[in-house]
């Protein structure tokens, strides 16, 4: 190649048009994920609405923040199997009235729910489904996991900084959900974390949906001040189920 062929082939190359970008991909096309939507008046003034999608995306956003595992995000009212049982048929019953009427509770003193009692009898499962429902419509829920979440807070209790930011979390949550209440040996450390979560969201007309393998009597046991914030929160909503043929896990 002599000079002239190398220098037009350089300025072939050097004016080459760029190559077209991918084109971006949307979930939304109609406000290409932003949220929002963009509408100019009569007047030609603009205003901006939230886009249609905005609601199933904070719900996904609030259900990915709860903590709740992926197995149990498939748990709804629907598929919880009452088997004819009458216990059950009520607790599903419980659940779903507190589901539609928790607006009007929210902030009031009565404003929680508690399963209690029975292995295996869905206790969770409806705990879940109603948390599920909630942040459908856009109500934010924390889940804790009681053994684990008492037992990671004891962990960061020497530093003050880590253990108010950690616990923050549960004391102010919109609704918080406590699951397996009590699950395991209690310490003095359990009814101290215990009293300050509870004791907060009593004062302050917090909700509290709760599941726990325990009686009314041993909650009461365990601390008369936390269990009587809890009964009384919860009063009119407390779920009681009892006998081993509620166990799903023992049937065939």
């Amino acid at each position: 190649m002599n000079a002239l062929d190398a220098e037009f082939e350089r300025l072939e190359k050097q004016h080459q048009p760029f190559p077209q970008r991918a084109k971006q991909v949307y979930e939304c096309k109609k406000c290409k994920d932003s949220g929002w939507i963009l509408r100019v008046d009569e007047r030609g003034c603009s205003h901006s609405k939230r886009c249609d999608c905005w609601a199933k995306r904070e719900a996904k956003r609030f259900m990915e923040n709860s903590e709740i595992s992926t197995e149990f995000q498939n748990k709804g009212f629907k598929n919880y199997e009452t088997k004819g049982n009458k216990q059950l048929e009520h607790a599903k019953k419980k659940a779903i009235e507190y589901f539609q009427q928790f607006q009007e509770i929210e902030h009031t003193r009565r404003n929680s729910i508690m399963f209690c009692g029975q292995v295996g009898s869905g206790k969770t499962h409806l705990g879940t489904a109603i948390c599920s429902n909630l942040m459908n419509l856009n109500i934010p829920v924390v889940y804790m996991a009681y053994r684990n979440t008492i037992t990671r807070l004891k962990q960061k209790i020497v530093d003050e900084k880590e253990y108010d930011k950690d616990i923050s979390q549960y004391i102010k949550a919109r609704v918080l959900y406590i699951d397996d209440l009590l699950k395991g040996k209690i310490t003095e450390s359990d009814i101290n974390i215990m009293y300050e979560i509870v004791n907060y969201r009593y004062m302050n007309n917090l909700p509290i949906i709760l599941s726990t393998e325990k009686s009314l009597e041993e909650l009461l046991s365990f601390d008369e001040a936390i269990g009587s914030r809890i009964l009384e929160m919860c009063r009119g909503n407390i779920v009681i189920l009892q006998g081993r043929e509620l166990n799903y896990r023992l049937s065939s």
